[in-house]
């Protein structure tokens, strides 16, 4: 057995700390006796709270960490997946993705009243193009503005009456032991989760093969086919798409189910489709996702907003 040490890099966030810890407790439970170490890493969007995170681009909280990585200044890099932009950076490969935790959205309001129940002109916190459209669709009669921060700050600001209900990720409250304070969860058949939610992402550099070898323990078949099914449609969806876009699959029984969604940023026009395939197929299905919301009456609105 080798003695080298690995560094893990993360971001500094406390959930991001719990998820590296997730990770670090399956290989030392995995490989016991290997040594491993955390490395905190700031990204552009730990440093810019303010700024809203589409104009701030992708990779604005993988980025830097993924710099390090190239440079060999770390060894691995603990993700939440849906940070990721669809093609990664040149010699990088995600080595493992464990089991995903709860995909879906949730609602976290002051008063204890679920979505269907607002008050009308509510003003509903979330930094997130899709949410924001998932939310007008079933209730335009309600108010969306941005919020930043993490879980805690955002969780904070409903809590002190800044916002009247908050839309996040389930998974983040769950693995910071928050469950209580959720008050609704979304069905995710209709409020499509974003890509990746729910999942943690190991990316290595291609050619560590000590860590590869490694890995192969952490990666959840399951996880890794919806997850491949869900990136194949980000990839091709379009780069510069500025428009609210979602896919969640399942993968069981040898097939993988994916669900997409196109939708207009006010939410007035949702183009929702479903498609089914075997798991060897994983990639191509997000490609026919794609081919077929744009056939629904979506190409339109996605080439409108990739030139916006």
């Amino acid at each position: 057995m080798s003695t080298r040490t690995f560094t893990l890099g993360t971001r500094g966030s406390r959930l991001a700390l719990v998820q590296t810890e997730e990770v670090l407790r399956e290989l030392r439970r995995h490989h016991p006796g290997r040594e491993f170490q955390v490395k905190v890493i700031k990204t552009r969007g730990d440093v810019d709270t303010v700024t809203p995170l589409l104009t701030l681009g992708r990779g604005v909280f993988s980025s830097e960490i993924e710099r390090e990585l190239q440079d060999r200044r770390i060894d691995l890099a603990v993700h939440s997946l849906k940070d990721l932009p669809g093609t990664l950076p040149s010699g990088l490969t995600i080595a493992a993705l464990p089991e995903r935790a709860d995909p879906r959205d949730v609602l976290v309001s002051r008063s204890g009243a679920v979505l269907a129940k607002l008050a009308s002109g509510a003003l509903v916190g979330t930094s997130s193009p899709r949410r924001t459209a998932l939310v007008m669709e079933v209730r335009p009669d309600l108010c969306t503005e941005p919020v930043r921060g993490n879980v805690d700050t955002r969780v904070r600001k409903v809590m002190a009456g800044e916002y009247d209900a908050l839309v996040l990720a389930a998974a983040g409250l769950l693995r910071l032991g928050q469950a209580d304070v959720v008050t609704e969860y979304l069905d995710p058949e209709r409020f499509i989760p974003a890509i990746g939610q729910g999942t943690l992402a190991v990316e290595i550099r291609e050619d560590d093969a000590e860590l590869v070898d490694l890995l192969r323990s952490l990666d959840h078949g399951p996880t890794r086919m919806a997850t491949t099914a869900e990136r194949s449609f980000l990839r091709h969806v379009g780069g510069g798409c500025k428009a609210p876009v979602a896919a969640y699959a399942t993968a069981h029984g040898g097939a993988v189910r994916l669900r997409g969604l196109v939708a207009s940023p006010d939410g007035a026009r949702v183009y929702r489709r479903v498609l089914e395939a075997p798991v060897a197929e994983a990639e191509t299905v997000g490609v026919r996702l794609v081919q077929a919301l744009e056939a629904a009456g979506a190409k339109d609105l996605l080439a409108r907003e990739s030139a916006a």
